[in-house]
């Protein structure tokens, strides 16, 4: 009763509650507190609804910002030995522990023997269209019949499963042979470092966990210190740096975080801890997004600043810079357009992240890179140094700039069906009066540890380090 696991899913579509899910989550809090409360929603203009009362308790319900209900319930129940009291709760107030969960069912009575037979809970009591079953430790899943209501729809808002806990993995075990014999179909025993479990979806659909006490999230480090450091799977352990750069910004409650600036373009800036004040910006290839380059820009320049960008158009639901008419034919609209508003966007991120324009270095690849060339030819002056892997000339019209003074460096694969389509590129940009460095890699048309080396070399000569 002490656990809620969030799936971070950036930019997912809206989830729905229905048949086969969980419609909310109980925290239990004394009965007493219910006053504080609700006197602290509303101090904090948070919307909630109630106080209500479902089977003799006191219930305060609130929706978070991705849309889940999650009730408080004012419980007596055995509570954690010292109750979480951050953002200045009082201790006596604190949340104690889960109290459980609403299943929507259009099965309820075969949903709720199933959790009789598999989980030990036992129905306690009914109340309007809701049947409560208790499990020996005083927890509750409350089950409404919903016959005739819609499907669930999984996404964000919706809760994704339920967890029961087991004694240990030959519990788990046993539980699996139990539930194959009446012919449900669990997973194998996943180890998850933390716990050992199983899932299997019960008669109404839900898909439900059982999983071992132990060995507990403190396996790997002090209670003291829980959540407060990024851990990652021990298979992925040289990864980690590189997963750290792709999650999201994650800040301790009560801790400051950068804000991001209000630009039309979604971005992400990663700082490093020993920075040498440069910067890279990164525009990725098609299908990627601001954060698809930052481990690769990471290894070339370890001490920069990192900030990705994700282009604004789509091809079938694929991001990219601007909207292709074939394979190497472009919409030139969509070039233009486009490129004006990140010409807008680029220095106002750069002041409002304080990072210096003479230390900054765009790279581009594929589609991000013939972007950011476009950029280059089409507002002189916003881009002046730039590394531009796999690029092509996407222009069709080359306006007359004067591009002196500025740095790209333009590696092609030699086996990149693109490749062929590099040269008019490097020639468009040295007839500007651009300082390019050109390279052929023995490389197809994504990047390997050539194209690191390259990059990093070239950033460590070019004028600006």
């Amino acid at each position: 009763g002490s656990l809620v696991t969030f799936l971070v899913w950036e930019d997912g579509a809206p989830g729905r509650p229905g048949l086969g899910q969980a419609a909310e989550i109980a925290l239990a809090v004394p009965p007493a507190s219910i006053g504080f409360w609700l006197t602290r929603a509303m101090t904090a203009g948070t919307r909630f609804a109630g106080p209500a009362r479902e089977f003799g308790e006191p219930v305060l319900r609130f929706t978070d910002p991705d849309g889940i209900t999650v009730k408080l319930i004012g419980a007596d129940m055995p509570g954690v030995a010292a109750p979480w009291t951050s953002q200045g709760i009082p201790a006596e107030h604190a949340v104690r522990r889960l109290h459980g969960a609403l299943l929507l069912s259009d099965r309820p009575a075969e949903t709720s023997a199933f959790l009789t037979r598999h989980f030990g809970y036992l129905e306690v009591s009914r109340e309007g269209g809701l049947t409560r079953l208790v499990s020996p430790s005083g927890d509750a899943i409350d089950i409404r019949d919903a016959a005739g209501f819609w499907p669930g729809a999984p996404g964000t808002g919706a809760i994704d499963h339920v967890a029961f806990g087991a004694p240990d993995v030959a519990a788990v075990r046993r539980s699996f042979a139990r539930m194959t014999a009446e012919g449900y179909e669990a997973t194998a025993l996943k180890d998850r470092r933390y716990f050992s479990s199983i899932y299997v979806r019960e008669p109404g659909g839900m898909l439900l966990e059982l999983a071992t006490d132990g060995p507990g999230l403190t396996v790997d480090e002090a209670e003291a210190q829980l959540g407060q450091g990024l851990f990652v799977p021990p298979a992925a352990a040289e990864r980690a740096e590189e997963i750290r750069l792709l999650l999201p910004e994650v800040a301790m409650p009560g801790e400051e975080r950068e804000m991001h600036a209000e630009l039309p373009f979604i971005h992400r800036l990663k700082r490093v801890s020993d920075p040498d004040g440069s910067a890279l910006v990164l525009l990725h290839g098609t299908g990627g997004n601001e954060t698809d380059l930052m481990p690769f820009a990471h290894r070339v320049a370890p001490r920069a600043a990192l900030l990705g960008f994700r282009g604004r158009s789509t091809e079938e639901g694929v991001l990219r810079w601007f909207r292709r008419l074939g394979t190497t034919r472009f919409d030139q609209a969509d070039i233009v357009a486009e490129a004006e508003a990140f010409a807008a966007a680029l220095p106002e991120a750069l002041s409002r992240y304080g990072l210096d324009p003479a230390r900054t270095t765009i790279l581009g690849y594929s589609n991000g890179a013939n972007f950011a060339a476009a950029v280059m030819l089409l507002h002189p002056g916003t881009i002046r140094r730039a590394a531009l892997l796999r690029p092509m000339l996407a222009l069709e019209a080359l306006p007359p700039v004067d591009l002196a003074g500025s740095e790209v460096l333009a590696v092609a694969g030699s086996s990149d069906p693109y490749g062929p389509h590099a040269p008019a590129l490097v020639d468009a940009l040295r007839s500007a009066g651009a300082s390019v460095t050109a390279e052929t890699l023995t490389a197809g048309h994504e990047l390997g540890p050539a194209d690191t080396d390259v990059v990093r070399d070239w950033l460590a000569t070019s004028a600006a380090p």
